[in-house]
């Protein structure tokens, strides 16, 4: 048997979000980008090796998104959007954050939290990041190993450039419509 529960979050919840993730940035301006990675990824290891419910290891897991989409040579993100991707996971270098990883069942409830709402403002990076590994990985076996190396080839390069072009062109988009709707950003 399974339990589903939701709930939303206002406006000012959001805001309230926003600025614990802003104290974050401010906590953390001495850590480098390396160890900003290496500290989700720690994390994530922590989560995995917990006992937590399954809602914050999937919550969780995307983690591994974020910190590939920063670690993926061929990706290669600029350094605007590059710091947009770190500056989320500033949140996750903190043990000590809105609950304390370590306190028992709750632990990393404020973290599946925060990821949830990072990844919504980060999701066409999410999405065309996605899209270029399908594209690489199909891509490499339908040329059977004669692309090498990939990640310099011309077809991937030209794929990794319309993905980062489409995926700017929908935050901009996005962030029109949102100046209509919410006054909300979290970046």
């Amino acid at each position: 048997m399974s339990l589903h529960i939701t709930f939303s979050l206002s406006s000012a919840d959001l805001e309230f979000f926003r600025d614990v993730l802003h104290r974050a940035r401010e906590k953390s301006r001495g850590i480098d980008q390396r160890q900003i990675i290496d500290n989700a990824r720690q994390l994530l290891e922590r989560v995995n090796q917990s006992n937590c419910v399954d809602f914050i290891r999937d919550h969780m897991s995307q983690l591994e998104t974020l910190t590939g989409m920063l670690e993926d040579e061929g990706w290669g993100l600029i350094e605007d959007d590059r710091e947009r991707v770190l500056s989320a996971l500033t949140y996750f270098s903190d043990p000590e954050d809105l609950i304390p990883d370590t306190t028992p069942g709750l632990g990393f409830v404020d973290d599946a939290i925060m990821i949830e709402i990072v990844c919504q403002a980060l999701k066409h990076e999410i999405q065309a990041y996605r899209e270029f590994l399908v594209f690489r990985d199909s891509e490499g076996r339908r040329r059977e190993g004669n692309a090498a190396p990939m990640r310099r080839s011309d077809w991937l390069e030209t794929r990794r450039q319309q993905l980062h072009e489409r995926m700017r062109r929908r935050r901009e988009g996005q962030a029109g419509a949102d100046k209509t709707k919410s006054p909300f950003s979290l970046f």
